[in-house]
């Protein structure tokens, strides 16, 4: 970090890592372990979560070699929802906690967002899982039809949080373009704000992998936001937005009465 020379005031100040707030996770969709390296390089100081998303980890060659390298880096590393869904619909549950074992994950991640299943038995996942491991679980269809009224979304978090979740990430996928999000990637602001109202934000991740959903949360919520599906190459232009440093967040966190005319 170059924070000894570029001294500047009127930075937003960022929780120290380990941290509960301001959480960037990262989606690796499927990087080379070179890339892996160059983004532990790059980015090691940024990242809190490192999802491997959907279900690549079934299709990545070396995945040990490149999971060994994210947990050294100090990540909290897990598989997307959408493989322990593929498990879970094919009764292979147990199957699926021996894949976290033999891979040393200890952060794991419960969806509904492609399968079918009541929602006591999504909690049942949890609490049976929140023994061993730490879970994050999600909330929201990938499906662009399905709308779930503000009311489901808050009901669903509060038995997610009371079943024992460390975090819950609200759904958008990696193209912005469900879930918290209409299909042009607006912001469903009335959703956010109902939700808001109920679950307490830092126990929220929200999925905004594109910069305008990004520019949202921060410009609302503040620099500390959780935020998710961060592609690798964006990380560090997210992080001068969290800090007013890019244009679109230049004035969220100057003093007027300080500015120079």
């Amino acid at each position: 970090m170059n924070n000894d020379i570029f001294k500047l005031t009127q930075l937003p100040e960022r929780p120290a890592q380990p941290r509960e707030n301001g959480l960037t996770m990262v989606m690796d969709k499927g990087l080379s372990i070179r890339e892996s390296i160059d983004l532990i390089e790059n980015g090691s100081h940024l990242i809190d979560l490192l999802k491997l998303g959907f279900g690549t980890s079934y299709a990545t060659p070396k995945l040990k070699e490149k999971i060994d390298h994210y947990k050294k880096a100090g990540f909290k590393v897990y598989f997307g929802g959408t493989l322990f869904e593929a498990y879970a619909i094919r009764n292979q549950f147990d199957d699926y906690r021996r894949i976290l074992d033999y891979y040393g994950v200890d952060h794991v991640e419960v969806s509904d967002g492609s399968m079918e299943i009541e929602h006591d038995k999504k909690c049942e996942y949890i609490r049976t899982l929140t023994k061993d491991y730490t879970v994050i679980s999600e909330v929201g269809s990938k499906d662009a039809e399905k709308i779930i009224p503000p009311y489901e979304w808050i009901e669903m978090m509060e038995k997610e949080i009371q079943a024992g979740v460390w975090k819950v990430i609200a759904e958008a996928r990696e193209s912005g373009t469900v879930g918290v999000f209409r299909g042009t990637g607006e912001v469903r602001s009335g959703l956010v704000a109902e939700i808001i109202r109920k679950i307490p934000l830092e126990k929220i991740i929200w999925e905004a992998p594109q910069k305008a959903q990004q520019v949202w949360f921060i410009k609302l919520y503040g620099a500390n936001i959780n935020l998710g599906n961060i592609a690798p190459s964006e990380l560090i232009a997210l992080e001068t937005l969290r800090l007013g440093l890019r244009g679109d967040s230049f004035d969220f966190f100057l003093d007027k009465s300080l500015i120079s005319k």
